[in-house]
């Protein structure tokens, strides 16, 4: 019997055996597809990682203090006090002038003595001076009431090397000197040539007494100066003179006219003593100190009527001016007063009453206070810093914008003597000179002095503005003008943009996701979801290009038939499905499917038609025949958009008043009747909740206006062509297939057994899609909605294009906008590399990062919860 073949049973159960025993190459493949998908995933989350590293590290150096390189300290031959002080860019050469007219020109570094100059000034004592803003051109003042004007700067250029002269002294490691010439080597091995230009230029006298306050300015062409100063004389009296020079061109002589005009007096009290003087660079008004803590400020735009316009006390009583000075642009004052107070003021166009042109000064930033008396403030050539100077030796280096002091310095030498301080023209150091001739420079660097988290994200009062708030505005026309860094604008235009853009994309997406998914013939779903999923490909410069050249001049000129056509259109809608329900039931059940569908193509291009033909008429009733002019305020009340607002909700309130009250009757009247009987009978009812609605809402719009509300002002304001309601249009044009195919996705994956049975217990299809299809799938229909917000939030081109690029804090729809990622888009090409601005958009992108990641993080918990949800149904 051993021998016998094994039975039929004996072998199918052996087969099955066999069968239970995974082949080696299913197990190899199954764990090579895992290893992948692991190291998949593990790339992706590395490669997230990095880009957050990279950002980080881009983003870092904007935060980070600055750092001192050293100082160096010297002792100067000067034969009496010194007067005036300079320095050149490249901090190798310095020069002192004095009261007694020796000027020297010194080697930064070490001390050394260039040249000494002595300037002719006829015996006179020099009882004040004054420079243009580079420090270049000096006016002296005298006992004598007389000022003179003097050259006191640098001169640089290239040399050679084969051009160097011989018998060079060597100076330092770095630099070498010869007759008056510092040579210093540069990357490219030939020498930067540096030396002083010293000359003493013309004499006016203005006065007969002594003048103890001085400015000067000098504008007009090479050919053509015009030399404008303004002197106070130890009299009180006041005076602005402007000197024409003409220069012959052939034989270089100058022709000097000079007119003085006397300025109204001070008015100053018994004892008070002027402390500073300062003209603006067009000469339209005066600031003058006193050390009774006074600011008086003359307003000169008509020079043959000059008023005094404000005095304002700027210090508290008691307390004296003893430092002044214009920040770059002039429209802000720096004020050091001998409390070791430092404070900057505005000057605003306020309208008061108070002054005689209707501005005022207003203190605008109170800066950290210094240790003693400020003996001395210097303002920086390019941007918004200054150095000031106690009495006590500190020297501090302050940032208005950004209310902070980047370095406090102290002097090591006598403290106790009066000094000045400058900041050398690039801004990378400080010098200060006392009257004895001793002089300290530091050198640093603080490459971003004008950014901290404060200026990045929080209010700025920014010169020129009447209060703090958000400004992003990188670039100007000029130099002088201030960069503004908050991010805030952006972010909020950012958040604007997806509003209004998800506002539109979202009723339409999901409606139209459960029309497909719910209601229409298999054979229409698989014509129009194609046709959505191509939408996608649509590339979104293109869809830009057409919203900045067509859609926003066409919304412009239709902007009455656009409005109508957001009531219009779902009304079409509505008609569409009425006419539908009053068909025959064998008729209805019969063209069911792609039919269907057409008619309610064809109501809603009706309805269309019918808006774009009533868009003139509607814009008349409603809005006076002028939206764009209504928009400003000028004309009509608010009443007419509130209505247009309030309906949607006025609708809702009376088709939940007539539920509750004649809900249960209604269904029982029509459930009687006939298909279409009953159909007629709700369009009825539905044309007058529509007339009930319209009425609730004019009423309450008409209360709003009579209790003073407008949202002209708010969120509707002036009309701009690129607007955020032609983003909005065209961007939902972008979102929608998005979110459309996610939702369709996850309706139809709601399982069939839930829908056959909520139709067995009674419901319509229509209920079982809200209250069992659409519950179910929440989780996958909440993520097509936050997949549909990320791809707004990071839209780039459609903003850049069609959005106007203005970084405003408004929620206006008919104004534009600017985002992060159209920010990055427009200036990170002309950005200059680890440039303040560079960073800072690095910065951006960083912050676009962490909303996108925050909004899919919270996204996902919900979703989780959703799924919870559904899990227990």
């Amino acid at each position: 019997m051993s021998d016998m073949a094994p039975t039929t049973s004996e072998r199918g159960a052996a087969a099955r055996k066999r069968r239970m025993t995974t082949r080696t190459s299913v197990v190899l493949g199954e764990k090579l597809a895992g290893g992948i998908i692991t190291v998949g995933g593990l790339m992706v989350i590395v490669a997230v990682l990095g880009i957050m590293v990279f950002l980080f590290r881009v983003v870092m150096p904007l935060m980070a203090g600055g750092e001192m390189h050293g100082n160096v300290r010297h002792q100067l031959s000067m034969p009496a006090p010194v007067a005036w002080v300079n320095g050149d860019e490249f901090q190798t050469l310095g020069i002192v002038a004095d009261t007694s007219g020796n000027v020297l020109t010194y080697h930064i570094p070490t001390g050394t003595e260039v040249t000494r100059t002595t300037l002719d000034f006829d015996g006179a004592e020099v009882t004040s001076v004054a420079g243009t803003l580079e420090r270049d051109r000096v006016a002296f003042g005298f006992d004598d009431g007389s000022v003179r004007f003097a050259t006191l700067g640098f001169e640089s250029r290239a040399t050679a090397r084969n051009r160097l002269p011989s018998g060079l002294i060597q100076i330092d490691a770095r630099d070498r000197m010869l007759d008056g010439f510092v040579y210093t080597e540069v990357g490219t091995g030939d020498f930067r040539t540096n030396s002083s230009i010293v000359e003493l230029r013309s004499v006016e006298q203005v006065s007969d007494a002594p003048i103890v306050a001085l400015d000067y300015r000098i504008g007009g062409t090479a050919e053509r100066p015009i030399i404008v100063f303004a002197t106070v004389d130890a009299a009180g009296q006041v005076r602005v003179s402007r000197s024409r020079v003409q220069i012959n061109m052939m034989t270089g002589d100058e022709t000097v006219t000079t007119t003085t005009t006397d300025l109204p007096s001070l008015g100053v009290e018994a004892g008070e003593q002027v402390t500073g003087l300062l003209m603006s660079g067009s000469a339209d008004r005066i600031i003058i100190s006193s050390d009774s803590g006074y600011v008086y400020r003359y307003d000169l735009r008509n020079i043959d009527a000059p008023v005094l316009a404000e005095r304002i006390r700027v210090a508290d009583d008691g307390v004296g001016v003893t430092a002044l000075t214009f920040l770059t642009a002039e429209d802000a004052l720096v004020v050091g007063t001998d409390d070791g107070g430092v404070a900057v003021w505005f000057r605003l166009q306020t309208g008061t009453t108070a002054t005689t042109d209707g501005r005022e000064m207003v203190r605008a930033r109170t800066h950290a206070p210094m240790p003693a008396a400020v003996i001395d403030v210097s303002e920086s050539q390019r941007s918004k810093e200054f150095v000031a100077t106690d009495i006590d030796g500190n020297v501090w280096v302050y940032h208005s914008t950004s209310d902070q002091v980047l370095f406090r310095l102290a002097r090591s030498g006598a403290t106790n003597e009066q000094a000045q301080g400058m900041l050398f023209p690039r801004a990378d150091g400080v010098m200060v000179v006392n009257d004895t001739g001793e002089f300290e420079a530091w050198q640093y660097t603080q490459k971003h002095p004008e950014v901290t988290l404060r200026v990045l994200f929080g209010r700025i009062w920014y010169e020129g503005y009447g209060q703090p708030e958000f400004i992003w505005q990188s670039t100007a026309g000029t130099d002088l003008s201030e960069p503004k860094y908050s991010l805030v604008p952006l972010i909020f235009g950012t958040i604007k943009a997806a509003t209004y853009a998800m506002l539109f994309a979202v009723p339409i997406a999901l409606m139209a996701a459960i029309y497909t998914s719910e209601f229409v013939d298999s054979r229409v779903r698989g014509t129009v979801k194609p046709m959505m999923e191509m939408m996608e490909s649509l590339p979104t410069v293109v869809l830009g290009f057409i919203a900045a050249l067509v859609l926003a001049p066409l919304v412009e000129e239709w902007i009455g038939a656009v409005l109508l056509g957001f009531f219009a259109l779902p009304m079409g809608l509505m008609i569409g499905a009425f006419a539908w329900q009053a068909l025959p039931a064998n008729m209805a059940l019969k063209y069911d499917g792609f039919p269907k569908f057409v008619l309610m193509g064809l109501s809603i291009l009706v309805t269309a038609w019918v808006a774009a033909s009533l868009g003139a008429s509607f814009e008349r009733v409603l809005f006076y025949g002028d939206f764009k002019g209504w928009t400003t305020g000028r004309i009509g009340t608010g009443t007419p958009f509130m209505f247009l607002i309030l309906l949607p909700l006025s609708y809702l309130v009376v088709g939940w008043a007539f539920r509750k009250l004649y809900g249960h009757h209604w269904r029982a009247l029509i459930g009687g009747m006939a298909r279409s009987r009953a159909g007629l009978f709700d369009a009825g009812r539905w044309v007058s909740m529509l007339l009930g609605a319209m009425l609730l809402s004019y009423a309450f719009a008409s209360f709003l206006t009579l209790i003073g509300y407008d949202p002209r002002g708010s969120f509707i304001d002036s009309y701009q062509q690129r607007n955020a309601l032609v983003v909005g249009f065209i961007m939902a044009f972008a979102v929608i297939p998005n979110i459309y195919t996610l939702a369709e996705d996850a309706l139809n994956s709601v399982p069939g057994h839930l829908r056959a049975a909520s139709l067995a217990c009674g419901a319509t299809p229509w209920q079982t899609a809200r209250w069992v299809v659409l519950p179910t799938a929440a989780s996958g229909v909440f993520s097509a909605v936050m997949m549909g917000m990320g791809r707004a939030v990071g839209e780039t081109m459609i903003v850049v294009m069609a959005a106007g690029n203005t970084p405003i804090m408004e929620w206006n729809i008919f104004s534009g906008l600017r985002t992060l990622s159209a920010n990055i888009a427009i200036e990170l090409p002309e950005a200059v590399k680890d440039g303040t601005n560079y960073r800072v958009l690095f910065l951006a992108a960083l912050t676009l990062f962490i909303m996108t990641f925050v909004i899919n993080t919270g996204a996902e918990l919900i979703r989780q919860r959703f799924r919870k949800r559904a899990f227990n149904l």
